[in-house]
């Protein structure tokens, strides 16, 4: 063998996403109610991958999750503005993994972007990160919210 090849299963699906994305980009006329990409789909195109990611929620936090193996944890950049959790880096190439030894390669590397909306009941004073085992552990607590004030409703006098 040659050279290496490098395995992507999910090229084909961002080649079409790319051909769509120009038959529809901006100037061009769209079918009535298409809309157009936000930022966060372009930040997400212009990545070289897409790491995986759980969120759930409980009474007190979001808890999201991402697959970042291999990623070193000052190669991540975690940033919380206008509602927008913002997660982005770059997992490195590792010169070992080139040359005529090599078969078959499907890590992608390069850079990673992904964005979530949070709602507004998030406290951004109170993000942390933390990378264990090759994940990215990023809790976003929620605001403790103040109770409802009851106001009591007095009779007018007549």
């Amino acid at each position: 063998m040659d050279h290496l090849m490098r395995y992507d299963p999910w090229n084909a699906l961002r080649q079409l996403q790319t051909d769509l994305d120009r038959f529809f980009a901006p100037g061009t006329s769209r079918p009535s109610g298409a809309l157009g990409r936000s930022a966060e789909e372009e930040g997400e195109t212009a990545s070289n991958w897409l790491p995986a990611v759980d969120i759930s929620e409980d009474e007190r936090a979001y808890n999201v999750h991402v697959d970042l193996p291999g990623v070193a944890p000052e190669q991540i950049d975690v940033a919380m503005d206008n509602g927008m959790l913002t997660i982005k880096g770059q997992r490195e190439s590792d010169e070992s993994e080139s040359g005529p030894d090599w078969k078959r390669v499907e890590r992608v590397r390069g850079t990673f972007f992904r964005r979530f909306t949070l709602p507004e009941n998030v406290d951004p004073e109170g993000i942390q990160a933390r990378s264990r085992n090759g994940v990215l552990e990023v809790r976003v607590p929620k605001r403790q919210e103040e109770p409802a004030k009851r106001i009591k409703v007095e009779a007018a006098e007549e």
